[in-house]
């Protein structure tokens, strides 16, 4: 399995040897860079093919954009940038988009949790279950607890064995303290009971990822931080060379933040160019030929940004070139609108 701990500080590594930036090391590092959709790509495993990893994606709710920069006690500003859709769990969606039989489970008996998973597994089945990816043995620390859907493949006695990002293993009681992490998704286990019927809600799914990207996405004052908005705040932060909210001010060490900045764009939470080529794939695949290649030239640009944020160029080069992203994004977010 892809130690993403591991894959990073080699990554790091090799920027501070070869002076590249972090997707090209990342490139030379991973073999090439990842170039699945983490939930899609784990749904479409469970499904056994049928549906694309695209088509999923875009069930699910496909993109969407959420921009924070969080402080802890102890630890520097963090940022992250969530550019798939958010906050809304994708896998039930799509399964639900898609006529896709399933059940979720909840409990909040740890006893109860395990013999659901037991039975999921003798049935067959191959259970998705809602985890702390921060207490995942190959997955990075975190200063918070943040979810993550796996696959249970298997429980063999005391070891549980996981698809991820690829397969893996790890005690029953790390399993479980893992499963236990997430408040609103304590113990959660999502069940493929049986095949997809019917055609696929695509025109919902767009409507609903087109309304996210332009309105509400919380119905409070952090919407400010989603969709359009979202964007258009990055853009101006990352120009504000004065403000408290600045770049400029906020973090002491740009470098670190703007590693983070590519990362988010091209690996966590997300697909490269911002999920946006692989949503593309969905529009095309739905029939929807002009706002595909619309979102196509956004996955450039913002392939374009992570680039000059991972080879640490000035701060007014890469907020220029989120700007332009952003303009993209306006038009390519109309041809959506227009399509619903």
């Amino acid at each position: 399995m892809t130690d993403h701990k591991h894959l990073k500080r080699r990554v790091r590594e090799r920027m501070a040897r070869t002076g590249e930036s972090y997707t090209t090391a990342l490139r030379h590092v991973a073999g090439r860079a990842p170039r699945h959709h983490h939930e899609s790509a784990l749904l479409r495993d469970v499904l056994g093919g049928g549906l694309s990893e695209a088509m999923l994606l875009g069930l699910g709710g496909g993109i969407g954009f959420m921009y924070f920069v969080f402080e802890y006690a102890g630890h520097p500003p963090m940022l992250t940038v969530v550019a798939q859709a958010h906050p809304e769990p994708m896998i039930p969606l799509a399964l639900s988009r898609a006529g896709v039989p399933h059940e979720i489970r909840r409990t909040g008996s740890p006893r109860v949790a395990e013999r659901n998973l037991r039975a999921a597994l003798d049935a067959g089945r191959t259970p998705i279950c809602r985890v702390g990816r921060h207490l995942l043995p190959w997955r990075e620390t975190l200063p918070f607890p943040d979810p993550v859907d796996v696959a249970v493949t298997g429980l063999s006695g005391d070891t549980v064995r996981v698809r991820d990002d690829g397969p893996g293993e790890l005690p029953l009681a790390a399993f479980m303290t893992a499963w236990s992490a997430i408040p609103k998704a304590r113990h959660l286990l999502i069940e493929v009971t049986g095949p997809a019927g019917g055609e696929p809600d695509v025109r919902g799914a767009i409507k609903d990822t087109a309304a996210k990207l332009t309105g509400p996405v919380l119905g409070n004052n952090f919407d400010v931080n989603f969709g359009l908005s979202g964007m258009r705040k990055l853009a101006a932060q990352l120009a504000d060379t004065t403000g408290r909210q600045g770049w400029t001010r906020r973090f002491a060490d740009l470098g670190p933040a703007l590693d983070r900045l590519a990362e988010c764009l091209e690996v966590d939470y997300t697909a490269p160019g911002a999920t946006r080529p692989l949503y593309a794939g969905f529009l095309a695949e739905a029939g929807h030929a002009e706002a595909a290649a619309r979102y196509r030239e956004c996955g450039r640009q913002w392939s374009r940004v992570a680039a000059a944020a991972s080879a640490r160029e000035p701060l007014a080069e890469v907020a220029a070139l989120v700007a332009e992203a952003v303009r993209l994004e306006e038009r390519a977010t109309g041809a959506l609108a227009g399509i619903v």
